[in-house]
């Protein structure tokens, strides 16, 4: 700290000429979404340094790091391992000296419907949504005798129980708590705990960083100006 540097892995993709004029060139609010968020780095005075896809391969072979292919895998080898990469091939570093992981899972809110869409057995709408559960806020925080830490789902109307939920997988323990029984602790917007991993040693392979581009690759981020590094050398 202070930040001076910012490294991106570059959302490219190749667009056509076509009628609609300079529409093409804004494909999709992705495109868009970057455009600014780079705008602001530069305006907060950081140098941002973007990398390719293939040039994010290259220095994980560079550092002797694989990449999981399982994208919901909770571990330092299915995202993290590239925003380390990237990190290093600018401050330097040789091998991840952390590879614990904060994860961190927002809570989901159903807002309020007066009935279900689609009607059950018997043509019956049920009533649907809300944010509370019998006077708690859903997805707030609980100990349990029986369940320990979870928190608190959907309710029953006809018997006043309310369901809790597992504190990491979000799985339903049960539906036939008794508030009574809870004991509250807090409200957060999000579930987060702790992924520890043992740390593997580098097996460097040397590989070139930054590769010339290859012939026809789309060029991205025309917003950038001089002094904004664009990690393709």
């Amino acid at each position: 700290m202070p930040l001076t540097d910012v490294v991106v892995e570059d959302v490219c993709a190749e667009t056509h000429k076509g009628k609609g004029g300079k529409w093409n060139g804004l494909f999709s609010p992705i495109q868009v979404g970057k455009e600014h968020l780079y705008r602001l780095f530069v305006e907060m005075g950081l140098n941002v340094h973007l990398k390719g896809g293939y040039q994010t391969k290259e220095l994980r072979d560079k550092y002797g790091l694989k990449k999981t292919k399982s994208k919901s895998k909770q571990s330092f080898d299915s995202h993290a391992v590239d925003g380390w990469v990237m990190a290093a091939s600018v401050s330097g570093a040789s091998q991840p000296t952390c590879t614990r992981l904060w994860y961190v899972v927002g809570a989901r809110l159903h807002r309020r419907q007066i009935h279900r869409l689609q009607a059950s057995k018997g043509g019956e709408r049920k009533p649907y949504g809300t944010t509370r559960s019998l006077g708690l806020k859903r997805g707030t925080i609980v100990k349990h005798p029986r369940y320990g830490l979870c928190t608190v789902g959907g309710f029953d109307r006809k018997c006043n129980t309310i369901s809790l939920h597992a504190y990491r997988t979000n799985k339903r323990l049960t539906q036939k708590a008794k508030v009574k029984n809870c004991q509250v602790l807090t409200w957060v917007a999000f579930r987060s705990w702790l992924v520890t991993k043992t740390p593997k040693k580098s097996k460097g392979k040397g590989l070139p960083l930054c590769p010339s581009p290859k012939k026809g690759r789309p060029v991205s981020s025309p917003c950038l100006k001089a002094g904004v590094s664009t990690g393709r050398v």
